[in-house]
């Protein structure tokens, strides 16, 4: 009796260790499933914000999904991914600026995405008519002036730029810079590449010194009265808003803001985008991190972290870009400001803006 009651006993010892190594082995295969069905996203991004770094590791944390990072210039990442050819890894492309997007999408390197998320969440003209990329922040590119010498009293549009009682007052960055180059497109779209040649003549006619620095300094340029009138985009200006520096802050208040075109077509507005890359090796999780970008809380980190407009409507822009004042946008299909790129240059040259 005693000897059957120890087979019983051991048998059931058998039976259940083989029941948990079974079970431990489900438990270990149902995890390697889930590391295999998350698996990872090769992202190449020309932003460099820590607060794009915190939206990552979100991004991670809610889908299980790993992010592997580099970050470049846009024009060397378009390049690396040219390079790669077809055994390139990368699997998102993130830039600044539709010029730089356009010259992505000119090197053959992006995918058409359909994705009825990004189509109801990013406007139109915020996205690529084919899929190509989509549109994730906004920035304005506004005219400032002296508050203490006053806004001039030509000076609600872009035109007015070129206006000749404004001799002598006008500082802006280079012809090369992507920013200008994006306006310029913009100006050939609206007007035909004659009129924005006209147009540029009149600026150059009324530089108050050639052009020169970044943004930044013609902020500082304009606040200290060596220049009457300066072109900027709006979250540099909204940096200086939110420091903690309160030399910053006087600086911020010392200058007016316009809102060109508000009685026309509206203010020129630029964006940072996404698209796939071709041949993705993680394409289904690249759609989803792009569409990830485009929820509300990640929205709310691209206006926070960097001062920018949401690409989104509905999602508040931070109270120091609120503070420079609402205004109706140019809503051009942001495609163009790259199709009209070469163009833009040539007006450029032909107007000797250097």
């Amino acid at each position: 009796m005693f000897r059957n009651a120890l087979l019983a006993t051991t048998g059931a010892l058998v039976l259940a260790a083989c029941s948990q190594n079974e079970n431990n082995a489900g438990n270990e295969n149902a995890e390697s499933a889930k590391t295999e069905i998350a698996g990872e996203v090769n992202v190449y991004s020309s932003r460099h914000y820590d607060t794009d770094l915190a939206l990552y590791d979100e991004f991670t944390a809610a889908t299980g999904i790993k992010i592997n990072l580099i970050e470049a210039g846009a024009d060397a990442l378009i390049e690396r991914i040219k390079s790669e050819g077809e055994y390139s890894p990368a699997d998102v492309l993130i830039t600044v600026d539709a010029g730089r997007l356009w010259r992505a999408e000119e090197a053959d390197i992006l995918d058409t995405v359909s994705s009825e998320t990004l189509s109801s969440r990013v406007p139109a003209y915020l996205r690529h008519p084919e899929g190509l990329w989509y549109g994730l922040s906004k920035r304005a590119r506004v005219i400032i002036y002296n508050k203490a010498a006053g806004k001039p009293e030509v000076l609600d549009n872009y035109a007015d730029l070129a206006d000749p009682s404004n001799s002598g007052k006008v500082c802006i960055r280079s012809s090369s810079n992507i920013y200008n180059i994006s306006l310029m497109a913009s100006m050939v779209s609206h007007l035909g590449a004659e009129a924005a040649e006209n147009w540029a003549k009149g600026v150059v006619a009324n530089f108050a010194r050639d052009p020169q620095s970044n943004d930044t300094g013609q902020i500082q340029a304009v606040a200290s009265g060596e220049c009457g009138i300066a072109v900027v985009n709006t979250y540099y200006l909204a940096r200086y808003v939110a420091s903690n520096d309160p030399e910053l802050n006087a600086i911020a208040d010392s200058v007016g803001v316009v809102f060109p075109d508000q009685d026309g077509r509206g203010t020129h507005v630029n964006i940072s985008g996404a698209g796939v890359v071709k041949g993705a090796p993680n394409r289904e999780n690249a759609v989803k991190f792009i569409e990830y970008l485009t929820e509300d809380q990640a929205q709310n980190y691209f206006a926070n972290g960097n001062n920018e407009y949401p690409a989104v409507p509905g999602v508040a822009p931070a109270a120091a870009v609120v503070t420079l004042g609402s205004f109706k946008e140019d809503e051009l299909n942001a495609s163009l400001l790259g199709q009209n790129q070469a163009e833009a240059v040539r007006v450029f040259d032909r107007a000797g803006w250097q």
